[in-house]
């Protein structure tokens, strides 16, 4: 597609004034092409990330802390490519697996989203009837409210107000630095930890292998690949943003990584005081245990970063869905557009959000096990999922010389794919020898 003939930024700001100098140029700039990737990273840091990371750190403190740290740069040249392939095409990541590949395998990826899709908005929803609870509000009230207010963040017809919103909401999880400072770690334990590869007392058990799939699953997860490709179209990013969409990535990637250290640092509060993680109401009932050492500001904060976390969460994984459905259908597929422009793409949109939100009231669900499954079923789908996407950033037909992968990203990615499918490989094995990586 040619990038001269995209719809991209406009270096003359609100209010008519022209942007003459080179460095408020670049920056209004960046300001401009900024929010696919702060968005598609943080909002993985949506509810299962919430629990998976304080579960990680109640269950082995700050050992795994270091994993966290192998994973930023995994996270961020996964998700540089998807934001290369989005600007050079101008088109979605389903739309582009079914040109690529043809029919057959279009389907299987949009069937394999899907289903990944609507089971961790069960997960979003599963963690706000938990939260919520914890407040005082009835699941009743609150699952379907939080269903309506998703609804209405999206139905405005507006690309540049859904950004601005949910940027925001990125924006609020520094709250998970203030409460990591209030329940005051080891500082030194945590430097070291995070800089050299350490295993809990035990060694490699069953439960160990479940967390770090979890970890990996949570941290880079399958729909991420479809929403910032479908985003950065939908914006309509030019080739002259692509740098400045590689720093929107990279500092997404940052800030998603340190915000999830925090929580696992959380998670290391209750490990330190001797609390037990519940399987069945995860961070929500730690929330509560860790009222008489860290005080009511981590409780309620933690309770409410969940709910942010949520909506963060089922806002992006749901406009995955609808604008990879889209995409194929070829129908009318764009925030630009109002509900009547594009009714199809709302309409999924909508009963993505809907449906889930009916599951969670079902009564007696597993929401904690469902929300913890979900990351390992992510992380088991991740690795066809990046096949895909390294396939088409080689094809120099479709990308020409200047765009497709240089010999070094392609060292890199097979590295990456071959760590994934070695976890999807434990995994498997754990599941058909449970006793295997027990150490007694």
């Amino acid at each position: 597609m040619d990038g001269d003939a995209m719809v991209g930024t406009d270096l003359q700001p609100p209010g008519g004034t022209v942007v003459t100098s080179r460095r408020k140029r670049s920056l209004v700039t960046f300001l401009m092409v900024l929010g696919p990737g702060i968005i598609v990273m943080e909002a993985d840091n949506d509810a299962g990330a919430v629990s998976t990371y304080t579960q990680a750190g109640a269950q082995y403190g700050t050992h795994l802390l270091w994993v966290l740290i192998l994973l930023l740069p995994i996270t961020y040249f996964i998700q540089e490519m998807v934001a290369r392939l989005g600007i050079v095409t101008g088109q979605g990541h389903a739309a582009m697996i079914y040109r690529r590949f043809g029919r057959w395998w279009g389907t299987f990826s949009l069937i394999d989203l899907q289903v990944a899709n609507f089971l961790t908005l069960v997960t979003e929803f599963a963690a706000i009837s938990l939260a919520m609870s914890k407040l005082g509000v009835a699941p009743l009230i609150a699952v379907p409210l939080s269903a309506c207010a998703l609804i209405a963040l999206v139905f405005t017809g507006s690309y540049l107000r859904w950004e601005r919103i949910v940027i925001a909401l990125c924006l609020l999880d520094v709250a998970w630095f203030v409460m990591a400072a209030i329940c005051a770690p080891n500082w030194h334990d945590v430097a070291v930890r995070s800089a050299v590869p350490n295993l809990p007392r035990g060694g490699m058990t069953s439960d160990l292998v479940f967390v770090l799939i979890a970890l990996v699953g949570t941290t880079i997860a399958p729909w991420q690949l479809f929403f910032q490709q479908s985003c950065v179209a939908d914006k309509k990013l030019r080739f002259t943003d692509l740098k400045w969409a590689r720093l929107d990535t990279l500092i997404g990637a940052v800030f998603t990584i340190l915000v999830a250290g925090a929580m696992m640092l959380v998670g290391d509060a209750a490990f330190r005081h001797g609390i037990g993680f519940d399987d069945k109401e995860g961070p929500a009932k730690m929330a509560v245990d860790l009222l008489p050492f860290a005080g009511p500001f981590v409780k309620n904060a933690l309770l409410l970063m969940m709910v942010n976390a949520a909506v963060l969460g089922t806002t992006t994984i749901s406009l995955s869905s609808a604008w990879a459905y889209g995409e194929v259908k070829q129908w009318p597929h764009s925030l630009h557009k109002k509900v009547k422009e594009a009714p199809g793409f709302y309409l999924i949109y909508a009963g993505c959000v809907f449906a889930a939100a009916a599951v969670v009231l079902i009564p007696q669900a597993p929401l904690q096990t469902i929300i913890i499954g979900v990351q390992v079923l992510a992380g088991l789908m991740l690795p066809s999922a990046i096949i895909f996407l390294q396939l088409m950033l080689n094809d120099r037909a479709m990308l020409g010389d200047e765009y497709v992968n240089k010999p070094w990203n392609n060292r890199v990615n097979w590295v990456i794919i071959a760590i994934l499918f070695a976890l999807s490989l434990m995994l498997a094995l754990q599941v058909a020898l449970p006793n295997l990586f027990n150490a007694h």
